[in-house]
């Protein structure tokens, strides 16, 4: 699986997407283009307002460059990351996510009285 670190801090969505648009994404496809691997981007820690412009790249990018999988998460959290990547690597059904992390792990499920 190949790995891909979008840089730069989260800052204003429309300025964010305009920068990938242009710097991140005709690397991405040229290398999706040869053939290569399946491909994980990491995005840095966003709020809501990055969801619909991050998750609409990687569904797209998923549906052109099909079969190959393509995925995303979002966070700073290497055990995190490392933890979802091994995740991604046994779950060849999955693509065209989009995967907002954090280091709290999953809570219980409150389940409320019958």
């Amino acid at each position: 699986m190949e790995i891909r670190c979008v840089a730069g801090a989260a800052g204003a969505p429309l300025d964010d997407a305009a920068r990938f648009h242009t710097r991140d994404l005709p690397e991405i496809e040229a290398l999706m283009a040869r053939g290569g691997d399946d491909l994980t981007l990491v995005f840095p820690p966003a709020d809501h307002a990055h969801r619909g412009w991050r998750l609409a790249v990687v569904q797209e990018l998923a549906r052109r460059y099909a079969p190959l999988r393509i995925n995303a998460v979002a966070s700073d959290d290497e055990a995190a990351i490392a933890a979802t990547l091994a995740y991604l690597a046994r779950a060849p059904g999955v693509t065209g996510q989009y995967l907002p992390l954090d280091s709290q792990g999953a809570k219980a499920v409150i389940v409320s009285g019958a």
